[in-house]
């Protein structure tokens, strides 16, 4: 398929369309966190499972990922992979919400203390007591292996952490950028969060500069909103390889990733520093939370696989250091795979995922479940 062809097709795709999950009841079930913030939770029912999946998106990104019409997505692939009862879950890092437009200070604490443990309540007021397997991407990951290894989440039976979980390890030139974006965007630049559709601004507005700004130096390809995310989150590489991207998906990434609020990027970097998952706010806010968030590692029991592209500039080999890290502590009970040719997000985007990605998370899914 063509660039052009991938484009025509592109405009013929609805912005959060559902239309990319076939036979299945689809239903919407909003919830609240105890900080006051309403999220969503989307049922892709089609058949009646002990084994239920929830699927979790990354920061930027939203439920979107993984009901992509224009090729095999995971949800459609998991319904014929025998686990008939799939949900999405859209956090406070979801671009289908405003928040992330908005001036905040959130943190990856308060989605594990708020976020996480709230949606798990009401997906089992609708489930009871089945099987929950979760799948979770980037900050996705990074914060339910928080809320996992915390303690707040709860009754979890495997879990799935593509490209980063509990040690976050970012490029070099990342790192530069973590610890000074946040505070050149909002103090200087302006505004506090930074959006793909930039491109689409008002000429001359910040925005519009930005992006005109970024695009010389990707010069991967002739995507504006590709080079925006590929500032926003690699190392001064693409988020994903290339040739693992349809033309239809690469036309529509103004589609698939929303704004982001750059607070979450000075979490980030205190991790990267680290070189773990650790509490934000040491002294004040949720004390209930551990700093080091791997400190009870050994008393967690939930199996975890942990996916990596061999070609991931944006958390390089944090999975793999993961992997060891979690395996000291509890010998056996973890998984690595490691993905050939894969970036950050083409593992669970890229237009053969349902052939080179999809049937490893299964296979350890149906190797969990009952």
């Amino acid at each position: 398929m063509t660039k052009a062809e991938g484009q025509a097709m592109e405009k013929r795709i609805t912005r959060f369309t559902l239309g990319g999950v076939n036979d299945a009841a689809v239903t919407v079930h909003p919830f609240a966190t105890a900080d006051g913030l309403g999220l969503n939770l989307t049922r892709f029912h089609q058949a009646d499972c002990d084994d239920v999946v929830l699927l979790i998106h990354g920061l930027t990104t939203s439920s979107d990922m993984y009901i992509m019409p224009e090729h095999t997505n995971l949800v459609s692939f998991l319904h014929a992979g025998g686990f008939g009862d799939v949900w999405t879950l859209d956090f406070r890092m979801s671009g289908r919400f405003p928040y992330d437009t908005e001036t905040h200070r959130h943190t990856l604490d308060d989605i594990a203390a708020y976020d996480h443990p709230a949606a798990l309540a009401e997906l089992r007021r609708h489930i009871g007591d089945r099987r929950v397997h979760v799948i979770a991407h980037c900050l996705g990951s990074v914060s339910f292996a928080m809320s996992l290894f915390a303690g707040k989440a709860t009754g979890v039976t495997s879990l799935t952490c593509n490209s980063v979980a509990l040690t976050v390890r970012p490029p070099a030139w990342s790192k530069v950028k973590l610890a000074y974006g946040p505070a050149l965007m909002e103090y200087v630049l302006g505004p506090s969060f930074i959006d793909p559709r930039y491109r689409d601004s008002p000429p001359f507005t910040r925005g519009w500069m930005l992006s005109k700004a970024v695009s010389p130096f990707h010069r991967g390809c002739d995507e504006p909103a590709c080079h925006i995310l590929s500032f926003m989150w690699g190392g001064g590489k693409p988020i994903f390889s290339h040739d693992k991207m349809s033309p239809v998906t690469h036309a529509r990434l103004p589609d698939l990733f929303g704004a982001c609020g750059v607070h979450y990027y000075r979490h980030v970097s205190r991790m990267a520093k680290a070189g773990r998952a650790v509490k934000w706010d040491r002294a004040g806010r949720h004390p209930d939370l551990p700093r080091d968030y791997l400190s009870r590692a050994a008393d967690v029991t939930t199996p975890i696989l942990l996916l990596t592209g061999d070609r991931n500039h944006v958390f390089g080999d944090s999975n793999i250091v993961c992997h060891r890290t979690l395996d000291r502590a509890a010998p056996g009970l973890h998984e690595l795979e490691i993905l050939p040719g894969y970036g950050h997000q083409d593992a669970f985007m890229g237009a053969d995922v349902a052939s080179d990605v999809f049937p490893q998370v299964l296979d350890f899914l149906k190797r969990k479940a009952g």
